[in-house]
């Protein structure tokens, strides 16, 4: 009861807000007028903020920004033990510091390093919360690009990358980081730039207790849905989420900008009941989601779980099963990727759960901003569906989704699943395996997850496996690398042909898509095409696992 309480609760906040909050960010990206310390910092770049881009110039400012990106946070983990605050931290080594500057940049934040004995607070702070606010705020631009075509009529301009950056960064993430860094200090996150105390503990040892600049970096953390904790228990460590509540606060921060998207979605191209329907969606998929894995980890299958009563292997006592189980589901349902519990100690189905909310493509609701742009793209793919249903060509919100369109939607569902399912049995033909604690069913779903959790730019780990090698390395960074900016580009493109095109006006043949039977047609497809793609590497890892 305690736990439909905790994930009720959440609902409710999450509808309150979902008016309000998306309203503040469509009057953000929609407005045209510049506030002083923008333009500020137009004039520090060098850009424009009158220009408009077309769509190959803004996936090019994408681009760029974040190979600088990359560039320049390698360079800081590289020379960090030079550096004030390095706390007598050595520099990363260069496969890690390759590893860990694309995650930060691609928005996965998947750390292959052990947290606060790795990195020092300036590394900390300049270098991986600066890219948990800008890597937030692109994906955010790309998806209202987006938008914007397929509100356009006849346009070839998509906005500006540098614009909406700088907005998205200073009017939504930054006040909303500023104002629940307070509260979590209140709440007793650690907020200091302590190189830490050694006490005694309860056996007479000594251990050390690391403090830091946590609470500003937990917030963007969970609000940006990056996902890299300052600690390496990330948030099951007290300092990160001291509380039940912190611990709800925290879930909810990592919805709040996804699920309130799809209403500057339904703002932005003038009709509101079509971000009903994408939220819908969402909710649909989410909502099932967290009853299974809070389902499958409450009957806590297996003879052991079974014998003692509860599946407690790996989750935190402070939060209990259904608290670790839904946040569990809220951190793959988006990018997240931060953990309270351990998902290798899941039951074989509970631990499927993640596995499968990141191989829906993040779509419920998804990351800042991906989660939207990805399940549009599923929506176009349904109403291609339904035109070969009927005979009829299809359209989308007033435009007509041709071969071009296609093959630009196709594309970009393919790109994930190829890497996943590449760099999975890459690992296997090279013997890097090997690294798993397991064999068997448990062993692949280890290497699975690592792959599917690159990929998808979530970041979250299954455990067991040891990822801190040359070939691991450099094999998920390519993954998240691959996995960030092909998607973003091939959305970008679909932009671009979605705003040179004019409108359609409705006619009777036309399928609408506000309503119940097309939101459950993008959830069949969504679940369809993930069942078509991935079920037969579930069922040798998983599956097999839970069957037997």
């Amino acid at each position: 009861m305690a736990g439909w309480l905790f994930v009720s609760t959440l609902v409710i906040a999450l509808v309150a807000v979902y008016r309000p909050f998306g309203d503040h960010m469509y009057r953000v990206v929609a407005g045209t007028r510049h506030a002083r310390v923008e333009r500020g910092v137009y004039r520090l770049v060098g850009v424009d903020p009158e220009a408009e881009q077309t769509w190959g110039v803004y996936a090019r400012s994408v681009l760029a920004f974040s190979a600088v990106s990359v560039l320049f946070l390698y360079l800081f983990l590289r020379v960090q033990d030079k550096l004030w605050l390095a706390l007598g931290m050595p520099k990363m080594n260069a496969h890690v510091s390759w590893n860990t500057a694309v995650s930060f940049v691609s928005n996965t934040n998947w750390q292959a390093y052990a947290g606060e004995s790795a990195l020092g607070h300036l590394v900390q702070m300049a270098g991986l919360a600066v890219q948990n606010f800008v890597s937030a705020a692109v994906g955010i631009a790309v998806a209202v690009a987006l938008i914007r075509g397929f509100a356009a009529r006849k346009q070839a301009t998509l906005g500006n990358f540098w614009v909406d950056l700088t907005r998205i960064t200073l009017r939504v993430l930054l006040p909303v980081a500023v104002l629940f860094a307070v509260i979590f200090m209140i709440a007793g996150m650690v907020q200091n730039l302590s190189g830490g105390v050694d006490v005694t503990t309860l056996t007479g040892a000594t251990q050390h207790l690391t403090g830091g600049p946590v609470a500003s970096q937990e917030v963007i953390k969970e609000l940006g849905t990056n996902g890299g904790g300052f600690y390496n228990v990330n948030s099951a460590h007290p300092f990160e989420n001291p509380t039940t509540w912190t611990n709800w606060l925290e879930i909810f921060l990592i919805f709040l900008i996804p699920f309130s998207l799809p209403r500057v979605f339904g703002r932005m191209v003038g009709q509101n009941r079509q971000g009903y329907a994408i939220v819908a969606v969402m909710a649909v998929l989410a909502i099932a989601s967290i009853a299974l894995t809070v389902g499958f980890e409450v009957h806590g299958a297996g003879t052991v779980p079974q014998a003692v009563g509860a599946a407690m292997e790996g989750k935190e006592v402070r939060f209990g099963v259904p608290n670790s189980a839904t946040f569990a589901a809220a951190t793959t349902l988006t990018s997240t990727g931060a953990v309270d519990s351990f998902h290798d100690s899941y039951t074989a189905f509970g631990g499927m759960m993640p596995m499968i909310n990141m191989m829906l493509g993040e779509v419920a609701p998804g990351g800042t901003g991906s989660g939207l742009y990805g399940l549009l793209i599923l929506a176009v793919i349904t109403v291609f569906v339904a035109g070969l249903m009927v005979g009829r060509t299809p359209e989308y919100l007033g435009k007509k989704i041709g071969a071009r369109e296609m093959k630009l939607a196709s594309l970009y569902f393919l790109i994930t699943p190829a890497l996943v399912l590449i760099g999975a049995a890459a690992a296997f033909a090279t013997g890097n395996n090997s690294t798993a604690l397991n064999t068997g069913p448990h062993g692949l779903s280890e290497v699975l997850y690592a792959f599917t959790s690159a990929a998808n730019n979530n970041g979250s780990a299954f455990g067991g496996i040891t990822v801190n090698t040359p070939w691991w390395d450099t094999a998920l960074g390519l993954a998240m690398l691959l996995g960030r900016f092909l998607p973003m580009v091939l959305v970008l493109a679909l932009a671009g042909s979605l705003a040179r095109q004019k409108a359609v006006p409705e006619s009777e043949g036309t399928l609408p898509t506000h309503q119940p039977l097309f939101v459950g047609m993008v959830v069949g497809v969504t679940v369809v095409l993930v069942a078509l793609t991935f079920l037969p590497a579930l069922a040798l890892g998983p599956i097999a696992e839970g069957l037997s």
